[in-house]
């Protein structure tokens, strides 16, 4: 027998949300920013560590929170872990966005901000990043002026890779003195920009972070909010009472606490990306400036037979048609794996008009 749910109508007009791909194991995953190195072998061992008990207890988060605090720079009252970057997000619509609620976004850029908003009914406006990937600041400011309920902004941005700088921020935060102002940091660590020394001077301003990259930890979820102390009080109401699971917790105390390999990871990301941007250069692409792991290319008409070159070799890359055939976003693995997609490429004689 078939019945009538009541589902709401934002879910009733939207698509449900496909991870875009799968039987990615043992291919060349340059595709979702992950770090293709893996974790540390310190986090590893610390998961290896935890006993049955320990599993079959409900998480504590008082000394983790503490540590994690230490490490990213704040006070444990300034931080709210979650689960994944993903929860870091989606508690800015469940603590300050009712239906019909006006939501400010510069595309492109990570779906996630648009696909939480449509859920909760807001309304989406959506500036852009120019044709050569820049931040359109002026536009921003006259957006924010109209007093959005929250602002969502990566930085460095995904996919573009665009850095926003440090006075541009300054200038927008003094504007949104009535916005939600969150800056998604998923990708800091590779440039070195950080908003978190200012929480305490703006307290509409919240930063999302993830262990997900720097610290290749994406498959055990782990996020977390930072803020105002009074600010953040108000998002710890949005929050389950045990956001994120012990495994999470150990590898990430064990990664922060050993360190070494995460600035190894990062400073090699940054020379490959250099590298790697030259050579694709080299090839015929068009490749955008990258403050993250990651660099945005244009293989113009070429794009399609290349990506379908890439996948016969299990090389997977994530193609960006919606800004035009020959675009893919392509993360910095490492040496090996990039050789191996160069090898792949073949060199492009560009037309100058194309």
């Amino acid at each position: 027998m078939r019945i009538t749910l009541p589902v709401r109508r934002a879910i009733l007009e939207r698509q449900t949300y496909e991870a875009p791909a799968e039987g990615r194991k043992g291919k060349i995953r340059l595709d979702f920013n992950e770090n293709t190195t893996g974790c540390s072998e310190a986090s590893r061992k610390a998961l290896a560590r935890l006993t049955a008990k320990e599993i079959a207890m409900y998480p504590e988060y008082e000394q983790s929170s503490r540590k994690i605090a230490r490490y990213l720079s704040v006070q444990p009252h300034e931080i709210a872990l979650t689960n994944g970057g993903d929860e870091a997000l989606r508690v800015f619509f469940d603590t300050f966005v009712e239906s019909g609620d006006n939501i400010l976004i510069c595309e492109p850029t990570f779906p996630m901000y648009r696909y939480y908003a449509e859920i909760a009914g807001a309304h989406v406006e959506a500036l852009r990043y120019t044709s050569e990937m820049d931040f359109p600041v002026s536009e921003a400011v006259t957006a924010l002026r109209k007093k959005p309920k929250v602002f969502f902004l990566a930085n460095p941005n995904n996919p573009t890779g665009t850095l926003v700088a440090k006075e541009v921020l300054r200038k927008l935060l003094r504007v949104a003195k009535h916005t939600v102002f969150v800056l998604d940091e998923a990708y800091s660590d590779f440039s070195g920009v950080t908003g978190i020394s200012w929480i305490r001077a703006y307290p509409q301003l919240f930063i999302a972070k993830t262990f997900s990259k720097a610290a290749g930890m994406a498959s055990l979820r782990l996020g977390a909010v930072i803020g105002q102390r009074h600010s953040l009080s108000f998002v710890r109401r949005a929050l389950p009472p045990y956001p994120v699971n012990a495994a999470a917790l150990a590898a990430a105390i064990a990664a922060i606490e050993e360190k070494k390999t995460i600035s190894r990871y990062v400073a090699g990301v940054k020379h490959l990306r250099k590298w790697f941007s030259q050579e694709l250069h080299g090839h015929g692409a068009r490749v955008y400036p990258s403050a993250g792991n990651f660099v945005l290319v244009d293989f113009g008409k070429h794009g399609p037979s290349i990506f379908k070159k890439l996948v016969s070799r299990n090389i997977l890359v994530r193609q960006r048609k919606e800004l035009g055939p020959g675009f893919a976003r392509i993360t910095i693995g490492t040496e090996q794996e990039l050789k191996l997609l160069l090898e792949t490429v073949p060199k492009i004689v560009r037309n100058p008009n194309e």
